[in-house]
Formats: C-alpha cells, structure tokens, sequence
C-alpha cells in the first residue's frame, strides 16, 4: 500500500472492507474498535486529536514510511512485539 492510497482513505476518497479491516486490525493487534475511536453517532468523527496528527506527520516522512515498511517485513509476532518493547524503553514518551 502507498502512502496515497493511505490518504485516500484517510479523506475518505476509498473505503475499507470489513474483512480488509480485520485483517489489519490482526496484523496491529488492536481491536477493531481502535480505528472508530472519537467516532460519535451516525458515524460522525470529533476532531483529530494532536496525538493522531502526530502520527499522520510521522508517517508522511521518509524515514516513518522506511521504518514501517521495514517493521512490516518482519514475519515473527514475537519479534515485532519485542521490537515496539525496545523503542518504548528507549524513548520514554513513546509508551
């Protein structure tokens, strides 16, 4: 997936199946409804909050866009956990 295809989704402009959505809520290991945080009723969003714009800048960058590719590649569950262990000891406001 290409950091457009990404905003396309982020904008609205594609949507996800909810399989598709499963399946990459298994992959992060979050539950589904981490994805409809802030969501009120009928679907509607609060405004984004700083800590997501954050990770929209974070991920806009070469070297985010480097870091999760290369994380991605990465079969071993274990491993990925042991890897977001490490950058959390390392830097105390990741946690």
């Amino acid at each position: 997936m290409t950091f457009q295809q990404v905003q396309k989704y982020e904008k609205g402009a594609n949507r996800i199946g909810a399989s598709r959505l499963q399946h990459i809520a298994d992959i992060l290991q979050v539950p589904i409804s981490f994805f409809f945080e802030g969501a009120g009723e009928a679907g509607e969003f609060k405004a984004i909050e700083p800590k997501s714009l954050f990770v929209s800048d974070f991920l806009a960058s070469s070297e985010g866009v480097a870091l999760v590719k290369a994380y991605m590649k990465i079969k071993d569950a274990k491993l990925r956990r042991c890897i977001v262990q490490l950058v959390e000891q390392v830097s105390p406001r990741a946690h």
